[in-house]
């Protein structure tokens, strides 16, 4: 196993709907740890550029919109296995699908649109380095651990 670094976003509808801490907590609970935290209200210039790779697609301008509608977080979780197992602990895109136990099945059912879905984590190594960077760029980064990001 390897140490991992990945970005996660707890979005606008988790943040409105008070469940913040109970999300952070699932992460520090199955193993993941924090070494970066804030939160922002996206601008729709950082939405649209963030989600870029989906600009061609139907559920863009929702998405950007939705990503734009309010405060989330944005983190750098670290781990073994940081993106696989931030991904698992999500659950599935489509809450309804998801496995229970998991953070869209327990904080963002029922579906009502599928971007409220809780949080968003990144799905590779490439995206996770792109995406930390977007966020975090020359930014200190809090040493929890041996951490490759970190600033001493």
């Amino acid at each position: 196993m390897t140490v991992e670094f990945t970005l996660s976003i707890i979005k606008p509808d988790a943040v409105r709907k008070g469940y913040l801490g109970n999300i952070i907590a699932r992460f520090e609970e199955k193993g993941l740890k924090a070494v970066a935290m804030k939160m922002l209200h996206m601008t729709e210039e950082q939405g649209k550029e963030f989600y870029i790779e989906h600009k061609d697609r139907p559920f863009y301008g929702e998405l950007v919109s939705f990503m734009t509608s309010g405060p989330c977080v944005v983190q750098i979780l670290q781990g073994e296995d940081a993106i696989a197992k931030n991904r698992e602990i999500m659950g599935a895109t489509n809450p309804d699908e998801a496995a229970e136990g998991t953070i869209r099945y327990d904080f963002a059912r029922p579906v009502e649109d599928l971007s409220e879905n809780a949080t968003h984590g990144s799905d590779s190594t490439d995206s996770a380095a792109r995406e930390i960077t977007f966020f975090f760029d020359g930014e200190k980064i809090m040493s929890r651990g041996d951490c490759c990001f970190c600033s001493s």
